[in-house]
């Protein structure tokens, strides 16, 4: 594309000229791009000569590299800053992308072209990655339809763009429904036992709407205030009832969308000879299948059951000695602030006490010096650049030579114009001696600053943010010279371990005092504070372990067993399984997976593969017991790390790339043990 081109989504640009990109880009862009890409494809399938890597391969990982990165900033965009114009422009050009992809492997001349070149002797020669990369384009090609007859590759063609267009909608309805829901107070005597801080929140989020009193929503910070700390029983059940109905409901009703995308995906894995979509997605994953995915979330739940009602019926005894031996049993609105009152009881202990001391600037100093001593790199602060919100922020990762490795954007904040929840993303992997470094992003929702104050967190949000910068090293660090095997590109279900092994961190004391410093007196945490916090760790972990293998096993159901003509009403089916693993009674409109993005916000996105959650915990509780055993600041078994984990992307299969940092294959207890629901040994 002609690079004095006016459009700036028409050439891939190391810093991203935010400033610039508008709706009225976007769809002009992404034809021009497809088109671009249509010819790059088609200039290799009609090529007559010898097949070679050149001129096969790697021809085929550039063909559409300008239009991936033109994509992954337009779908930031709408995630970041999303408003009417940019949302029409996404929504309009996201089935043509998908249509384009989807094309691809059913591109007959193309499959013959990379067969070919499979057949000749320089294939067989290879080694590492581009054997890799052979080898998964050959499967990927395969389980994209390149196989099927004419027929099944359109049928194919249209589940795909069909799948984007639902799973979009699905996400803009759950972003609407959050949004259109706000509670206002007047009377203050209504926010007892709300701390301080979120007091002050909803102050600071009604002046910003020209409303007196304090504004709630279902904003993260706001919703999880609410549910642990107010006293007021009716605001809790109708704060919680309006979170668990998001996407319930018109007219942001996602119930007949979840129908359609379980279909779709279902016919898609079984055109393509599956048994099901687990089956289908799961095969290049560690787990391989959805039936063993099932047996690990099915063990999980054995081994963590009985801890987890034995945690139900002493809360219920604690809310009996409180209040008396007749108090009611506990709704579901109850168990957050009731456990909070238990903790605090049992180990002195409130999460709101170690909030100044994680003041958000400290927290990221820290955690930058951190990974700096671990793997011998420097992040700094970039100013200047372009972004998309004046609260985004530009950073940049050196080696310890001074090479430029990579760089990231930084989005902490909510805002009404920006999904939920925390994520790291890329714009463009590099690859060793390429043009330019890597580009990433961060973003999180964590409690802005509030009257003048810096922002102060909770720990939960200090672990979230080492949990997103953990992808984001995996990504900035990689050393892959496959472009589309390096960085984040793994199997999902090994993917959270460099960002859930980060968390460990958060729990050590020499790791802390990098950080953790009362934002007005610079004190660290007080040791009694800490040793606190280090007991109650584990209380109700098994609570915690449950909800977690209860999404996972939602979705295992979702796509490997649930048949509409036998089992039913989506919603009813799926409230039963939840209902299963819950801690107490779900009220019957509680409808989760109609907000569940994981699940249902992109054509695959966690879909079947929500397990990996503690798949990967599994991983990262025996991956950090070397540094346990080695030095928490071990620069040694860091760079170890570093080069047998984040540098190699998926050059080689992750669960050799496990057993090359820990010398031997997982111990499946190791999180068990970590959590106490094992005895030591």
């Amino acid at each position: 594309m002609a690079a004095n081109s006016t459009n700036p989504l028409l050439e891939i640009k190391f810093k991203i000229p935010f400033d610039q990109i508008k709706a009225g880009h976007v769809e002009p862009a992404v034809d021009a791009l497809i088109a671009e890409a249509q010819q790059n494809i088609d200039a290799i399938a009609a090529d007559p000569g010898p097949r070679t890597y050149d001129n096969t391969l790697r021809a085929f990982e550039n063909a559409a590299e300008t239009l991936e990165y033109a994509m992954s900033v337009v779908s930031h965009l709408e995630s970041v800053a999303t408003y009417p114009e940019l949302r029409d422009a996404y929504n309009a050009v996201e089935p043509k992308v998908s249509a384009f992809d989807s094309k691809i492997p059913l591109n007959e001349a193309l499959w013959k072209q990379i067969k070919r070149f499979s057949e000749t002797e320089e294939a067989a020669l290879l080694s590492g990655s581009r054997a890799r990369f052979l080898k998964k384009t050959l499967d990927e090609f395969r389980r994209s339809g390149a196989d099927l007859d004419e027929a099944g590759k359109a049928r194919l063609n249209e589940l795909n763009v069909q799948l984007a267009q639902a799973t979009t909608k699905y996400s803009q309805n759950v972003l609407d429904a959050t949004n259109a829901f706000e509670l206002m107070i007047e009377d203050e005597a209504r926010l007892a036992g709300l701390p301080p801080s979120a007091v002050a929140l909803a102050h600071q989020d009604a002046e910003s709407k020209g409303k007196p009193g304090w504004r709630f929503t279902l904003q993260a910070p706001s919703y999880i205030a609410v549910m642990t700390y107010l006293d007021d029983a009716a605001i809790r059940e109708m704060v919680y009832r309006a979170y668990v109905t998001r996407g319930a409901k018109e007219p942001c009703d996602n119930r007949e969308l979840i129908l359609t995308i379980l279909r779709l995906r279902r016919e898609k894995a079984r055109l393509l000879g599956y048994r099901d979509f687990a089956d289908l997605v799961l095969e290049d994953r560690m787990a391989k299948t959805g039936r063993s995915a099932r047996g690990f979330v099915d063990s999980l739940k054995t081994k963590t059951r009985s801890a987890f009602e034995r945690e139900n019926q002493e809360l219920l005894a604690f809310r009996r000695e409180i209040e008396g031996p007749n108090a009611p049993e506990l709704d579901a609105w109850d168990i957050a602030y009731y456990a909070e009152k238990m903790r605090q009881a049992i180990y002195d202990f409130e999460e709101e006490e170690l909030r100044p001391y994680f003041a958000f600037e400290k927290v990221l100093d820290g955690m930058f010096e951190l990974v700096g001593r671990l793997y011998g790199i420097k992040v700094f602060e970039e100013s200047g650049v372009p972004a998309w919100d004046n609260s985004a922020k530009y950073y940049s990762i050196d080696d310890a030579d001074g090479t430029r490795l990579g760089s990231f954007y930084a989005d902490f904040y909510p805002r009404e114009n920006k999904r939920g929840g925390a994520w790291m993303d890329s714009f463009f992997v590099s690859v060793p001696g390429g043009q330019r470094p890597h580009l990433g992003l961060i973003c999180g929702n964590q409690t802005p600053p509030v009257d003048g104050k810096p922002a102060l967190l909770t720990h939960r949000e200090v672990e979230t943010i080492f949990h997103e910068f953990g992808h984001l090293l995996h990504h900035l660090l990689s050393r892959v010279e496959v472009r589309s095997l390096g960085g984040t590109n793994v199997a999902w279900d090994f993917v959270e371990l460099p960002s859930q092994i980060m968390e460990n961190w958060c729990w050590e004391r020499d790791a802390l005092d990098l950080f953790a410093r009362h934002y007005e007196t610079g004190e660290p945490i007080p040791t009694d504070l800490f040793q606190k916090m280090k007991r109650a760790r584990n209380f109700r972990v098994a609570n915690a372990q449950m909800r977690q293998l209860s999404f996972g096993t939602v979705d295992l159901a979702l796509h490997r067993d649930y048949d509409p003509q036998k089992n039913g009403d989506v919603m009813k089916y799926a409230f039963d399984i939840m209902h299963s693993f819950a801690p107490t009674a779900l009220p019957s409109e509680h409808a989760m997976i109609a907000s569940f993005s994981h699940l249902f916000a992109s054509p695959v996105g966690y879909g079947a593969g929500y397990y990996s959650y503690k798949w990967s915990e599994v991983l990262d509780a025996d991956a950090f017991s070397r540094f346990a055993n080695e030095g928490i600041f071990s620069q040694e078994v860091g760079m170890q790390f570093r080069e047998r984990i984040l540098a190699r992307g998926d050059s080689e299969d992750p669960a050799q790339l496990f057993r090359d940092f820990m010398g031997r294959d997982p111990d499946a207890d190791a999180l068990l043990h970590r959590q106490g629901l094992l005895p030591a040994g």
